[in-house]
């Protein structure tokens, strides 16, 4: 509570000063206007000294506000990784590995996960899987993952924005089922962990608090999962669908509050937005970590998760929407609560008024985590194919990757040409808790296609979009 409250007040001291001048000018004009001719001539002395004090005043306040008023974010730019081509697997050889190490009934379930999951025979999957069942997951297998995908997005990333390993004062890292010591960050240090697929938006925000406090610099931060940490090896039915869903990927996003990084950053952090809604029970459980009975770790998905998601969602735009949405949205959104709530006249209005966002926002990238939530999402927020298609392609092509598929979906739009100056972009995150998270960013440029460099879709984007099929047939 403190934490939050020192920086509502940060925030809030650029009010202090905005209304600083405006309330000493009307007393300057005051005395002014009452000198005549032979006053000025007698106290042109007296208004030198006073023009001085002005100046040091004026230059105190500026100096005061550039100090502690609210910091400019800007996001220099992004890496993702793309695996190596021998790490892509077919869903039909990952059945292969399946049917070698599980039951029958275990393995006709995963078979029908991985029929209707949405993913292309393109994905890339962590050598310590593919090795199964003649080599067992060890601790050893998730670090050497990790360290793949991780240095792989930060040497890019770095290579990129020609930036200095020790310029950078802050490292953030998520991931959720490996925590190795040392932790993966240093400097600055914060290691985010168990916070699920949402957790590289709450680095975004953790980034940007922390470089409210920072007088000028750079954040690091780095978004991954580890898939060998959480394969689950066991026959409990809710925990073997992770196996089927999570996907190698890692992205790298350099943040600073430098105002000389303005002209190169590609956007603008505007709004952070977190809905936590633990304190419901089914939400809490609906991904939830556990031992089964013979003391196998994996991570259940329950029958309600997509319903969860779609509730935390209507709970998340009450407070998101004010930000962003014109005045017109906001007054239809404000009556049917009105006529819902206050007059409970819920026989007029059969469902609460969902805000067209598309008036907000160019731009939509929603977490990539199944085709069932891109589809409820898809119905709620009212979206067309083509906003939807960033967060579908890289369901497809890449699969879930967690927390960093939000990345991905970025940069499709960029490789597209999509991204023009002034854009409104809206990533949104789900996650374990349940957990909706939200980032606004305002492109500061139109991005070029043709000057991207190390883009993951850059040498094949041309292929895409491509159909879907609901159902694509394995044979086992």
């Amino acid at each position: 509570m403190k934490e939050n409250s020192s920086f509502f007040c940060v925030k809030n001291i650029k009010v202090v000063y905005l209304f600083a001048i405006p309330l000493i000018l009307p007393f300057i004009a005051f005395y002014l206007l009452t000198l005549n001719v032979e006053d000025l001539d007698n106290q042109i002395i007296t208004l030198k000294s006073l023009s001085i004090l002005l100046i040091v005043l004026f230059a105190a306040i500026l100096l005061l506000y550039f100090k502690h008023g609210p910091r400019t974010v800007y996001l220099v730019d992004f890496s993702c990784y793309k695996p190596d081509r021998s790490d892509m697997m077919s869903k039909k050889e990952l059945l292969d590995i399946i049917t070698s190490t599980f039951d029958k009934e275990s393995v006709d379930l995963q078979k029908k996960v991985l029929e209707r999951c949405g993913y292309s025979d393109m994905t890339y999957i962590p050598e310590g899987i593919r090795m199964l069942p003649d080599k067992l997951l060890t601790f050893n297998n998730s670090r050497k993952e990790i360290e793949k995908v991780m240095f792989g997005a930060i040497d890019d990333l770095l290579w990129k924005t020609r930036v200095k390993t020790d310029e950078i004062g802050i490292v953030i890292v998520n991931i959720g089922v490996h925590n190795p010591t040392p932790s993966l960050s240093y400097v600055l240090t914060y290691n985010i962990s168990g916070m699920g697929c949402s957790a590289g938006l709450i680095s975004i925000d953790l980034a940007n608090r922390l470089l409210q406090t920072q007088v000028s610099g750079y954040a690091l931060v780095v978004s991954t999962e580890s898939i060998n940490a959480g394969y689950y090896l066991g026959k409990d039915r809710s925990k073997l669908i992770t196996n089927c869903l999570f996907r190698m990927g890692a992205a790298a996003i350099l943040l600073s509050n430098r105002f000389s990084d303005y002209r190169r950053s590609k956007y603008k952090l505007k709004h952070v937005v977190r809905t936590h809604k633990g304190a419901d029970d089914r939400a809490f459980k609906s991904v939830y970590q556990e031992q089964d009975e013979d003391e196998n770790i994996g991570i259940s998905l329950s029958k309600s998760l997509t319903v969860v998601a779609g509730e935390t969602l209507k709970c998340h735009i009450t407070t998101l929407g004010p930000l962003v949405l014109p005045m017109s949205e906001k007054l239809l959104f404000f009556a049917s609560f009105i006529v819902r709530k206050i007059f409970k006249m819920n026989n007029i209005l059969k469902r609460p008024y969902i805000p067209d966002f598309k008036l907000a926002f160019e731009h939509f990238f929603i977490h990539a985590g199944g085709r069932a939530v891109l589809d409820e999402m898809e119905k709620n927020l009212v979206l067309t194919e083509w906003h939807m298609e960033p967060s579908r392609m890289t369901l497809y092509r890449f699969g879930n990757t967690s927390s960093s598929s939000l990345w991905y979906e970025l940069a499709y739009s960029e490789a597209k040409g999509r991204i023009k100056k002034g854009d409104r972009a809206w990533q949104i995150g789900f996650g374990s808790g349940f957990k909706c998270n939200s980032v606004v960013w305002h492109a500061l440029k139109t991005i070029n296609p043709k000057d991207l460099e190390k883009n993951p879709w850059t040498d094949e984007i041309q292929d895409f979009p491509v159909h879907v099929p609901a159902v694509m047939p394995l044979s086992s």
